[in-house]
């Protein structure tokens, strides 16, 4: 399995350094353009092109702090990271019996027709769900530098290892609770979607 952060030349830590990290992207990127082995031969040109698309790869999982994190469990727990993998683990129980009644409130909500007062109960609910997703990423962010201290100091890292999945595991519970409320509203294109990775 290639470790991205490897391919930076970066320890196997969540604190990097945006600008760093774009400017050696951009080193690398022309190094493996393919453009500029064109007289090379047909092996040459096909490992350039690999390398290429594992740069662009790499940068895509580094350059933003949650994809990141999500990396790093991905690279700890030994697993291959694909674009679009669905692997996740599941949302804690307490979750999952509150938007149980969320849903149910979807379903109330549908039954009576989604103007007036239920549509506007739903927006409600809807912010308040879009105002945790934010939440659980900042703690995510929050919690990086400890990460780093333990890779440091020889620590344990298991436990907040874990901690990183529970919250990821909840905004995607979140994510897809905040997209069936947007469904229902009619309101999911434009300024929803736009949040799914952010």
């Amino acid at each position: 399995m290639t470790d991205y952060f490897t391919v930076f030349g970066l320890p196997r830590k969540l604190g990097v350094d945006g600008e760093a990290l774009q400017r050696r992207f951009y080193e690398l990127s022309r190094e493996h353009h393919p453009d500029f082995h064109q007289g090379a031969g047909a092996e040459r040109q096909a490992e350039v092109l690999g390398q290429s698309a594992l740069v662009n790869r790499a940068y895509r999982a580094l350059r933003e702090p949650l994809s990141r994190v999500e990396y790093l469990i991905a690279l700890e727990e030994g697993r291959e990271v694909r674009e679009g993998a669905t692997d996740k683990p599941k949302a804690p129980r307490e979750l999952l019996e509150e938007m149980l009644e969320v849903q149910e409130a979807l379903e109330e909500a549908k039954a009576e027709g989604l103007g007036g007062e239920a549509g506007a109960r739903l927006r409600e609910e809807r912010r308040r769900l879009e105002e945790r997703y934010a939440a659980e990423a900042a703690s995510v962010v929050v919690r990086a530098p400890d990460w780093d201290r333990l890779v440091d100091e020889g620590g344990d890292r298991r436990p907040l290892l874990e901690w990183f999945k529970q919250r990821l595991a909840t905004r995607a519970y979140l994510r897809t609770v905040i997209d069936d409320l947007s469904d229902a509203l009619g309101e999911r294109e434009d300024q929803h979607v736009s949040h799914r990775r952010h």
